[in-house]
């Protein structure tokens, strides 16, 4: 279990510190990971609440909208909510979003869904190594995938109502390399948050673990979905 005590840093130096505080990132992210991941599966296993989307896409619509204000919220607001808050929005945030995830269980099958979830962990666990470990700043790569992903969603947006195969295999391998680079990228923003606090409180630290641990989660999940479409086979 992850014992947050190891976050007080009158009692460590920095550098234990640091490693207490990352550790908290991956535990709340693979957390949320594992509520998404179950509350998916049981959702698009079962055929009575798997109807519910099928018949009814404005839930999900709801839901989907529902997510981002809540990313939104949590990512804006993370300064004025309680350390205990800002934990319990991020868990609802991945039990909501894993409702929305349950449809990869009615599009894809079992194992091709458990190789990707490999494939993906394999990939993101390197390039977020790559980033906490190098020394080369990586706030202008940052800051040109979040220019090419604001392009991915807007192509993507367009496709929606153009359908064009092409376009399709073009964001979805150019979706891969975005969340790629933000996987290092992100990795490497955490650690500068913390060395930034400074001599910060247990408080201050668990907020820094939370919004870490999203932007790592979202990180992993966009991955995913966007490596599904290359590796998965559909039922």
């Amino acid at each position: 279990m992850y014992d947050e005590t190891r976050y007080q840093v009158g009692t460590e130096n920095r550098e234990t510190s640091l490693a207490a505080c990352l550790t908290g990132v991956y535990w709340w992210m693979t957390f949320a990971l594992v509520v998404s991941g179950l509350t998916a599966y049981m959702v698009g296993t079962s055929e009575e609440l798997a109807k519910i989307f099928v018949k009814n896409p404005g839930v999900f619509l709801v839901l989907a909208i529902v997510e981002i204000v809540m990313v939104i919220g949590i990512t804006a607001g993370i300064n004025k909510l309680s350390a205990a808050t800002a934990t319990a929005l991020f868990i609802l945030y991945a039990a909501i979003n894993g409702l929305t995830l349950s449809v990869i269980f009615l599009a894809y099958t079992l194992g091709s869904i458990a190789v990707t979830f490999a494939v993906t962990a394999g990939t993101f666990g390197t390039m977020a190594v790559i980033g906490t470990v190098t020394k080369k700043d990586l706030t202008s790569f940052g800051n040109l995938m979040l220019m090419a992903l604001l392009g991915l969603i807007i192509a993507s947006i367009v496709n929606l109502f153009w359908t064009n195969e092409i376009l399709y295999w073009i964001c979805t391998y150019a979706g891969v390399l975005i969340f790629v680079g933000l996987t290092a990228y992100d990795a490497q923003k955490i650690k500068k948050m913390y060395q930034e606090a400074g001599t910060a409180n247990a408080e201050t630290n668990r907020k820094i673990a939370v919004l870490g641990a999203l932007s790592l989660y979202l990180d992993f999940v966009n991955l995913l979905l966007y490596l599904l479409r290359i590796f998965g086979r559909r039922r």
